[in-house]
């Protein structure tokens, strides 16, 4: 068994027991190889994500919490290349980094003859004028939004003039000239679109979100009305 296929079934092994765990020798005998080995081998998920813990004590082991981590798919070739061929093109986009990642998990499962078939199709595929990823931290207005935290930005507006705002993120909008962050901005007490392009600088502050009557759909509506990013 080579070191990718040992990986995959480490997991799928903590998974079948879950909650309970398996001893880093019990796991070294069953895949036949050092306690080192393994060790070595959970390190490696954890670091990937994998949320594997670890107990303590005479009896304790490796487990894995089943509820953060997903079943095996069964996916046919047309879905595999349809997934990694949709992820591939969120290049330039907010979630490029996340996308990117994904892509590659899908990849390393696919028998060899659906990647190659994968890589070929995606070889073919162009985009004009294809944007350059957003020059800002994205991931931290992702993390912002699921955290329901603030956001701090060094922002230049259309006129050229960069102003400091504290805005409360709603969500993510693709507009005609890129991805704009959607938030109630504190400096001028309304809903905003801002340009990630524009954005100098981003930080996730310890302020929450407050809760507010906000018409998203009409606020959408009026903004696609007039030019993003004041």
């Amino acid at each position: 068994m080579n070191r990718t296929d040992r990986l995959y079934a480490l997991v799928e092994e903590l998974r079948a027991v879950a909650p309970r765990t398996r001893t880093a020798a019990w796991l070294a005998s069953r895949f036949e190889v050092s306690v080192r080995t393994v060790e070595r081998d959970l390190g490696a998920l954890r670091q990937a994500g994998v949320p594997i813990w670890t107990e303590t004590g005479r009896t304790g082991g490796y487990g894995l919490d089943r509820e953060r981590t997903l079943p095996p798919l069964t996916l046919t070739p047309e879905e595999a290349i349809a997934i990694t061929v949709a992820l591939r093109s969120a290049a330039g986009s907010p979630f490029a980094g996340a996308a990117e990642s994904a892509a590659r998990k899908v990849l390393a499962r696919l028998p060899s003859d659906v990647r190659d078939a994968e890589q070929h199709l995606a070889a073919r595929l162009h985009r004009v004028g294809q944007p350059e990823p957003p020059a800002v931290r994205s991931g931290l207005i992702l993390t912002a939004l699921a955290a329901r935290r603030v956001l701090r930005l060094s922002y230049v507006d259309a006129k050229g003039q960069e102003t400091e705002r504290d805005v409360e993120p709603l969500g993510l909008l693709w507009g005609p000239a890129g991805w704009y962050v959607l938030g109630w901005c504190r400096l001028r007490d309304a809903v905003r679109g801002f340009l990630l392009d524009r954005i100098r600088a981003l930080a996730l502050t310890g302020d929450r979100v407050e809760r507010r009557e906000v018409d998203l759909d009409a606020e959408l509506a009026r903004i696609s009305a007039r030019p993003l990013g004041e």
